[in-house]
């Protein structure tokens, strides 16, 4: 596969996951895993608590925003034994320039950003009758949101690219 035909696959994972189960920064990993590999289970299973804007507190960063920078680093960020060595600005440029995609696209990075553009209002995810009522004023838009995020971030990192344990 070529880049944009394992963007398109990522994509499809992510936004099918999302849809079905939810959990807007495991779907971005889980695709980024299925596509090009390099991201561990514990990574995913960490990720967890940033859906939501993080603990479905909703004004945090986008989980799906989250997790495409949670895989960026998991295969380009900088290793343990090189913390107090470099600074790993080659991440923070890719994170950079996944982050103003993310802006460009949909207008902010915040999950009541995305709440507010994809139904005109924020919600409190912690009332079962709010997150009921967000779910059906969104449709698949944050299915997509998360979709993308996992296209790009395939897009931006070679399958070549070093694994974990060979970034400095």
């Amino acid at each position: 596969m070529d880049h944009e035909e394992m963007g398109a696959a990522a994509f499809q994972r992510a936004y099918g996951l999302d849809l079905k189960v939810g959990c807007c920064p495991q779907c971005v990993l889980t695709a980024v895993k299925d596509v090009i590999g390099g991201i561990g289970d514990d990574v995913i299973k960490a990720s967890h608590g940033l859906s939501g804007g993080g603990s479905l507190v909703g004004t945090g960063t986008c989980g799906a925003l989250s997790g495409g920078l949670l895989a960026l680093g998991t295969r380009r960020g900088r290793d343990a034994d090189k913390l107090e060595k470099s600074r790993g600005m080659a991440n923070f440029q890719l994170g950079r320039q996944l982050t103003e995609r993310f802006q460009q696209e949909f207008g902010g990075t915040s999950c009541e950003a995305l709440q507010c553009r994809f139904s005109g209002r924020s919600w409190d995810f912690w009332k079962p009758e709010e997150y009921k009522a967000f779910s059906e004023a969104r449709g698949d838009q944050c299915a997509r949101a998360t979709g993308l995020v996992a296209q790009w971030v395939v897009e931006m990192l070679d399958p070549g690219a070093a694994a974990p344990g060979r970034n400095g």
